[in-house]
């Protein structure tokens, strides 16, 4: 999904996660939902402090997903696929 210069330069960014993050994805069985979770697949490959968890029928928005510190009650959802500016929220919602 992402292509190949984009995914290095995320790659780079990915290296400066500190603190183990998880990632919550709320799914149904849409097409939007299988994109969503490559996209995220592909993220959580980039680096061993990521977790991917898929929730299905969760009560939350489909698709979407939370992105949190393990062990922390706060995060950030985003609902679908960031695009566009919405991915430069995602990377420093990583960073953060």
């Amino acid at each position: 999904m992402l292509d190949a210069a984009l995914k290095n330069q995320l790659q780079a960014y990915m290296e400066k996660i500190l603190l183990p993050i998880e990632i919550t994805a709320s799914l149904d069985d849409s097409d939007s939902s299988r994109e969503m979770l490559a996209l995220l697949h592909e993220i959580a490959s980039l680096s061993s402090r990521v977790t991917l968890i898929e929730r299905r029928d969760d009560g939350e928005r489909t698709p979407s997903f939370r992105i949190n510190r393990v062990g922390a009650d706060m995060g950030v959802r985003f609902a679908g696929i960031p695009m566009g500016h919405e991915f430069t929220s995602l990377v420093l919602a990583l960073l953060q």
